[in-house]
């Protein structure tokens, strides 16, 4: 009878720090750097200690560093472009570098998220909250009426009945102006 394997599926929500394989892969990395390896090490070290990722649902927050501290946040409407990049060790250790791009008008990607052991799982997590974002700045006034809240609508009638209200009082008192320069003229 044959084992079923099934990869694990990724929650991004749980998802705060990089799986501990990108320490691994950043020796090796450092370790191709031949006899300044250990200049090379230091600062991959220090970047996977301090790495830390949060998803949320407006966003994605990624922040690290000790003495020059970095912290990128970007919404999901932001991101225009997600590439998912594995060099022959990253294959090797099942890591993929995921870079999202904004329309900032860098060359270079806007974050690049690493150390995540389900890299094709996070890019279709982060292409559906991306097309989610856009689809619903996209959406027709009318239905974005219908998906409102009962407060909501309510709310949002008062405030036309008020205006509306203003309107008919406005054209009243331009009635009864136009009315009394009209009788005064003659």
């Amino acid at each position: 009878m044959p084992i079923m394997t099934t990869t694990p599926t990724l929650n991004p929500l749980e998802i705060d720090r990089p799986d501990r394989s990108l320490l691994s892969y950043y020796l090796i990395m450092s370790l191709l750097a031949g006899p300044l390896c250990f200049v090379a090490a230091i600062p991959l070290w220090i970047r996977y200690a301090t790495l830390k990722y949060r998803f949320d649902d407006e966003g994605i927050s990624m922040c690290w560093g000790v003495l020059f501290r970095r912290e990128i946040y970007l919404t999901y409407k932001r991101i225009q472009d997600i590439h998912l990049t594995r060099n022959i060790v990253q294959r090797w250790m099942n890591l993929a570098t995921i870079s999202v791009q904004t329309a900032s008008g860098k060359s270079e990607a806007e974050m690049t998220i690493e150390g995540i052991l389900q890299p094709e799982q996070l890019r279709d997590f982060l292409y559906s909250k991306m097309r989610g974002a856009k689809d619903m700045d996209s959406r027709p006034a009318s239905l974005v009426a219908s998906h409102e809240t009962a407060s909501q609508v309510t709310d949002s009638d008062r405030a036309t009945q008020a205006l509306m209200e203003i309107r008919d009082s406005l054209q009243k008192l331009v009635q009864q102006k136009n009315n009394t320069n009209g009788h005064t003229g003659s």
